[in-house]
């Protein structure tokens, strides 16, 4: 009797939730030019291999939604779902592992891990991971390489050790120009910058999590991969995704951008279609994770 009055009240609370929160968001089909909800994008998956989820990295109810996604991709295709973060570094999958495994505690796992400082916005789609025996890709590079890059550029990580390999992408690695270029400069206000070292360490982490994504890919075949990161590595599928593409052209990739807008209530859709598949625009005034 006790456990079915508590599988009421977490069904009854998470429903409670899902009728809150979806006063929150606006979904978008660019391709069908209609607002849709999160099953119809589910149900897209069906003819596809991957699916990015572009975030504002504070964006509770961008937040909210990666979770609810996550589940009802898993409950879709329960044999064939798996989840990749750039929140994780290559290095770092051996502890990745062990937590999914429960063969370390929670605090160790953090702590090795090295996971953000916000992992309390990720942790509901480890756990659910963990739960239910789900793969999860440590997708993205350590920030050794990183600042290696920004110091030296994408040269000097020929220098590194022959181990080093194994968390790094194939080199040399290629810095993508054209839109990409002109985005990144944008965001930075148009500044220069000089020998593009800043720029080139955006086109590791790029090339790294494509490198991750394609190779879990080849290594479980059949496997739809759900990726999450910071919207500028997939916006216009550009960044991440257009690396991917390049490694695996045969893979059929969808992608969501997600953000919170001025214009939540009435959105121009028009505005932002060229972003992704999906435009999913979030309420600014719903709190911010941090």
């Amino acid at each position: 009797m006790k456990f079915l009055l508590l599988m009421f009240v977490l069904v009854t609370s998470t429903c409670l939730q899902a009728q809150e929160m979806s006063s929150h968001y606006q979904i978008y089909d660019v391709k069908k030019q209609k607002l849709i909800a999160i099953d119809d994008i589910v149900a897209d998956m069906e003819q596809a291999d991957v699916l990015f989820f572009g975030e504002d990295h504070n964006d509770s109810v961008g937040h909210y939604l990666e979770a609810l996604l996550f589940r009802k991709l898993h409950s879709k295709y329960p044999l064939k779902t798996a989840l990749s973060l750039e929140m994780f570094h290559t290095d770092v999958q051996p502890e990745l592992d062990e937590y999914l495994a429960g063969l370390i505690s929670e605090k160790n796992f953090i702590k090795e891990s090295r996971a953000w400082g916000n992992y309390k916005d990720y942790r509901p789609l480890i756990e659910y991971a963990k739960q239910n025996g789900l793969k999860v890709v440590a997708a993205n590079a350590a920030t050794r390489y990183s600042n290696a890059v920004t110091l030296g550029g994408l040269k000097v990580l020929e220098n590194f050790p022959k181990i080093s390999s194994n968390f790094l992408p194939p080199l040399p690695i290629d810095t993508a120009q054209g839109r990409y270029y002109e985005k990144f400069t944008e965001t930075l206000g148009g500044h220069s910058m000089g020998s593009m070292k800043i720029y080139q360490t955006q086109n590791l982490w790029d090339a790294t999590m494509a490198w991750s994504i394609n190779k879990f890919i080849k290594a479980n075949k059949g496997i739809k991969v759900f990726q999450l990161n910071g919207r500028f590595h997939s916006d216009e599928k550009l960044g991440t995704l257009a690396k991917l593409k390049q490694l695996n052209p045969k893979l059929k990739i969808l992608n969501i951008s997600s953000f919170s807008d001025e214009s939540f209530i009435n959105p121009n859709w028009e505005k932002f279609k060229n972003l992704g598949d999906y435009i999913i625009i979030t309420d600014p005034k719903a709190k911010r994770s941090y």
